[in-house]
């Protein structure tokens, strides 16, 4: 399976602001001529941009869970699957991997009983272990940033739990019943770090709260054959019928209730039989349209790349957005970031900007391993974090590339050189620029190519990336 967690870039494409699902602005042409009478049409257009990040997050649960025991980058319910080391480039799972923290992560259903989750003394290692509700709003994020750095535990619990927890024991309600925890451990890649940071992984503990203070194995995954383990997941979203999707949606609904901000869009969809906690009336839809449902919606979804009046920030060839992880009822962008970036973060806690071009405008070009290129940061203006930054290498795939320095990213931890004026010159470029400068190389691919930057907890003093008050350098061709 190939997951996309910010595979196309939510920075660098452009995003449609806007939320409004009138069929004008959704498409032009004889389709949209063809269903624009038909009101039922839209409500379930409109339902299907709704549900479709709880309908793709249970569809990553089943993959990434329906496994016997952890096992690489899956692993049963209630369990943590450990990421031991970075990716290389023959790595081809996921795509737009990092070379810059271990995930740690795990999927829990918090509907029966909470589930706790105990992370060790970190110190000053960098970490964060934000959680996704099923609408893949980050509704928590234990870590450096918020909860800092000594030894915590919370209990997870579900929607209208009554309870008594344990002694230091921190309540985080989860508004859903399926709960992503997705964890993320800095680590420079030394076999000394790696070790550290595994001894880290290893002390973090997730039990449910009736086996809090026990011995507690976990039981073995139980494997469904009827879950198609290798078609990825956007597109067994993508292909299901309308009658499907919507059944689904009303039986995830049951345990995942929308949000009282959504009372809206719920009383609308009732029209057409999408009724939380009630299984999901065909009876009322037209069946002359069905067939037609899910493709437009898409349509709809990816049509938020075309404009933008705010969502993204396109500045000197680095494209990015600030509107992540929180979504209220801006049901597009909710439903674009799943479709492309599922399991994005909070901005307080990563920014991604992305360049796929070198110039803007009718002077732009793709960026290509012929060429030679730099990125400089002038004195005092490396991008200003309290957690890290980096400048991360991919090919056209979104995927590492070989070169001799198995350098994936490069960022401080490079011990970057800085020139006279006290400015730092990154030199992307297919050979070496010069054994006296390779410390500050970032090999590229002979071919095409894509940069993306990560700028995990962004400083939120002047100058910021979150206010534009900090501008990212255009990447300059040499020559």
């Amino acid at each position: 399976m190939k997951i996309s967690r910010r595979a196309v870039s939510i920075g660098g494409l452009g995003l449609l602001a806007s939320s409004s699902l009138s069929p004008a602005r959704a498409l032009d042409g004889p389709i949209a001529d063809a269903v624009s009478g038909s009101e039922e049409f839209w409500l379930a257009v409109e339902a299907y941009i709704f549900g479709y990040p709880l309908v793709t997050m249970e569809m990553t649960r089943r993959v990434l869970t329906n496994v016997p025991k952890v096992e690489a980058n899956k692993g049963p319910m209630g369990q943590i699957i450990k990421l031991r080391q970075y990716p290389n480039a023959s790595f081809r799972d996921v795509t737009a991997p990092n070379a810059d923290t271990l995930y740690t992560t795990s999927f829990v259903d918090v509907e029966k009983e909470p589930w706790v989750l105990s992370i060790p003394d970190m110190g000053d290692r960098y970490f964060l272990f934000p959680m996704l509700d099923g609408w893949t709003n980050v509704f928590q994020v234990p870590g450096s940033r918020t909860t800092g750095g000594k030894a915590q535990t919370y209990a997870i619990t579900g929607p209208g739990w009554q309870g008594t927890l344990p002694e230091g024991v921190i309540q985080y309600k989860s508004p859903t019943s399926i709960v992503w925890i997705l964890g993320r451990i800095y680590c420079t890649g030394t076999p000394e770090d790696y070790a550290a940071v595994h001894a880290i992984q290893d002390a973090c503990k997730l039990v449910p709260l009736s086996s809090y203070g026990k011995e507690w194995t976990p039981p073995p995954g139980k494997v469904d054959p009827s879950i198609d383990m290798k078609t990825a997941v956007r597109e067994q979203v993508n292909r299901m019928d309308a009658i499907t999707y919507f059944t689904l949606l009303c039986e995830l609904m049951k345990a995942n209730p929308p949000s009282v901000a959504d009372k809206p869009v719920v009383e609308r969809m009732a029209r057409i039989g999408i009724v939380p906690g009630q299984d999901f009336d065909k009876s009322k839809f037209q069946a002359d349209f069905l067939d037609r449902i899910p493709a437009l919606a898409f349509h709809r979804i990816m049509l938020h790349f075309k404009f933008s009046d705010g969502d993204v920030q396109d500045i000197n060839g680095w494209g990015y957005t600030t509107k992540t992880g929180l979504y209220g009822t801006d049901y597009l962008q909710r439903a674009l970031v799943t479709a492309i970036g599922l399991g994005a973060n909070r901005p307080q806690d990563a920014v991604y900007p992305t360049s796929l071009k070198q110039g803007d405008g009718v002077f732009s070009r793709t960026y290509d391993g012929s060429e030679k290129y730099v990125l400089t940061f002038g004195k005092d203006q490396t991008p200003p974090v309290r957690g890290f930054w980096s400048l991360t290498m991919y090919d056209d795939k979104y995927f590492f590339v070989a070169n001799p320095l198995n350098r994936y990213s490069i960022s401080a931890r490079q011990d970057l050189k800085q020139n006279a004026d006290g400015s730092t010159d990154i030199y992307i470029q297919n050979d070496s620029p010069g054994r006296d400068k390779e410390a500050n190389w970032l090999p590229a691919p002979k071919g095409k190519f894509i940069l993306m930057m990560r700028l995990y907890w962004p400083d939120e003093n002047n100058p910021s990336i979150l206010d534009g008050s900090w501008i990212i350098p255009p990447v300059k061709r040499l020559g």
